[in-house]
């Protein structure tokens, strides 16, 4: 597994990289962190920047490597970049995304404030997680260097797993796939301009 997570890295990496070489003349960067995902001890931060004078490219990533009381878990990775079309202007109002997701997970009971997947309750999953899907947000400028923005994206969410017995147990019952259609992202993040 080190090895796949050092090559997403280093994608990651090259991405951005990309991205401030290219945007250097714009002078438009971001960072974010989503505060609907601090609020499940997820550590996430997003890095964003101006492409043209209404195109972005956002690029997320989160991480949860807690163990909780009552074994419940929810250990994820996950990376998740982003091309923006502005209406009016980067980093201003309305935008439309198209997003893609990959990542790793290990959860069972969970804590979410709705659960898609009741059998996240009774069992404990662990696998790889990847998709796509397609955004709407708004971006509320505060000052010139903060702002709040909020996102909801939807599309296809598909999972290699494997299912064990209960939430603390070890043993392994199943493995299998799953696609569906499903909340790709939902987000209110706090803003703050670099340039």
């Amino acid at each position: 597994m080190k090895p796949l997570i050092h090559r997403l890295l280093y994608a990651v990496s090259a991405c951005i990289l990309l991205t401030v070489s290219t945007t250097a003349s714009a002078q438009r960067m971001a960072v974010k962190t989503n505060l609907l995902s601090d609020l499940t001890t997820t550590i996430n931060l997003g890095v964003e920047a101006s492409l043209a004078p209404r195109w972005s490219l956002d690029i997320s990533g989160n991480y949860n490597a807690w163990d909780f009381n009552d074994y419940r878990k929810q250990k994820q990775w996950m990376v998740q970049p982003e091309a923006r079309f502005w209406f009016c202007e980067s980093f201003n109002g309305h935008f439309l995304a198209l997003h893609a997701i990959g990542g790793e997970f290990n959860m069972a009971d969970p804590f979410f404030p709705f659960s898609l997947n009741k059998e996240l309750k009774d069992y404990r999953y662990e696998g790889w997680m990847y998709g796509a899907g397609i955004g709407y947000g708004y971006h509320w400028i505060l000052s010139p260097r903060w702002s709040i923005e909020a996102e909801i994206g939807v599309g296809y969410v598909g999972t290699t797993h494997e299912q064990y017995e209960c939430i603390r147990c070890g043993a392994l019952l199943a493995e299998g796939c799953s696609n569906r259609f499903s909340i790709t992202k939902l987000a209110v993040s706090l803003v703050f301009m670099i340039f």
